[in-house]
């Protein structure tokens, strides 16, 4: 069970540039531990990536989310995984998709708090007692990096990151058809804008690979073989044929179910210019090279690009101020009617969970209780 953390008091002090680099630890040392973190926006074939992972011998933690329609070869997501971040998501008010650049410094508080810390390195260390190579993959994991490193470290294991790349007007069309919601294509394409230009940040400079989906679909052999070199994958170096095989039946490219470009999308132009040079920054991280003025420009560019984000996401917000303020009272009261019910969830949670001798206990007690009230009525004097 999750431990159940009091939310934090509104005087906490602020996060800092320099509190978000410490909770940015860097890889350990290496190690025969290894832990590989899915990275990227949902519907970018991060699934997929985790599948073939496994299929090679990495081991991914159980129990596993369960297969649905909208991802019927499996999500390769550990459950514990999607609660603990879903529960540091909700404390700190930063949903999956959010494209608030400001998320990330909400999202980064969770990293510099010792609990998070201990409740993850814990898990952690269950999860390398049954593998020294691990596979996790999460869409939320990228506002969580830096507190994954702790607990790796923590543990004498090394890490390194996969994002997966898929042209966001694909990403939003998939979700659009699988998830629906109140959510739509401005949102979900500055969503993903924030979430890709800000993972790309968190990992630079440590061991990190980056992948396209339709490479995947297309040629997985000499992509996942690439991937291999790039990270010291052992597993993906020791592939044998009837692996090979295995992961040839897994990878469909049947999957690619939905196919989308800028034409279907009502995005201002300026997001969509935003977000169209992110996509091409990103994919010439695929294959960098060795040429440092050339990574130098890239990273230079990415920058410019993170700001000019920022600026833009600034300008919306100033210009929907009223409509923010109009809100302000219903998001408080929805706001306390959501913990009141989290906390009556939390309670009978805890009851389903307790011990079999506790369940009997307490059945034992009614009953009890019970004989003893009847007892009493029966031997209580009748009125005149």
């Amino acid at each position: 069970m999750l431990s159940e953390r009091p939310t934090p008091a509104v005087d906490d002090p602020p996060i800092t540039e320099e509190s978000l680099a410490m909770a940015s630890t860097p890889d350990g040392a290496p190690s025969n531990r290894k832990l590989v973190l899915v990275a990227g926006s949902g519907r970018s074939g991060t699934s997929l990536m985790a599948g073939i992972l496994r299929h090679m011998g990495l081991h991914v933690p159980e129990p596993e989310v369960v297969a649905d329609h909208t991802n019927p070869k499996g999500f390769g997501e550990p459950q514990w995984v999607v609660e603990f971040h879903d529960l540091l998501l909700r404390r700190n008010n930063v949903h999956p998709g959010d494209a608030r650049p400001s998320a990330w410094f909400d999202a980064g508080r969770a990293g510099a708090r010792e609990w998070n810390r201990s409740d993850l390195a814990a898990w952690l260390q269950e999860q390398f007692a049954v593998s020294d190579a691990l596979v996790v993959k999460d869409p939320r994991i990228s506002w969580f990096l830096g507190l994954w490193r702790v607990a790796a470290v923590r543990n004498g294991a090394s890490t390194a990151t996969i994002t997966m790349l898929r042209h966001p007007a694909e990403v939003v069309g998939s979700k659009n058809t699988y998830y629906g919601g109140k959510f739509g294509d401005i949102s979900r394409l500055a969503g993903w804008t924030n979430m890709m230009l800000f993972t790309e940040r968190a990992t630079r400079g440590s061991a990190r690979s980056f992948v396209r989906y339709h490479d995947l679909l297309s040629d997985w052999t000499s992509t996942v073989v690439r991937v291999g070199e790039e990270l010291d994958l052992d597993q993906v170096r020791n592939a044998g044929t009837r692996v090979m095989q295995e992961i040839h039946e897994f990878v469909d490219p049947q999957l690619h179910r939905v196919r989308a470009s800028w034409d279907d999308l009502n995005v201002p132009a300026d997001l969509r210019e935003i977000a169209d040079e992110t996509w091409n920054q990103l994919n010439s991280l695929v294959e960098p090279g060795d040429d440092p003025a050339q990574a130098a420009r890239t990273y230079a560019t990415l920058d410019e690009l993170r700001r000019a984000y920022g600026d833009l996401y600034a300008q919306a917000e100033a210009l929907a101020s009223s409509s923010i303020g109009a809100a302000g009272p219903a998001y408080l009261r929805s706001t306390r009617e959501q913990r009141v019910q989290e906390a009556e969830d939390a309670a009978r949670r805890e009851l389903e969970e307790s011990s079999a001798m506790r369940r009997f206990y307490l059945r034992v007690r009614g009953f009890v209780g019970r004989v003893v009230r009847r007892i009493d009525r029966i031997g209580a004097p009748k009125a005149a």
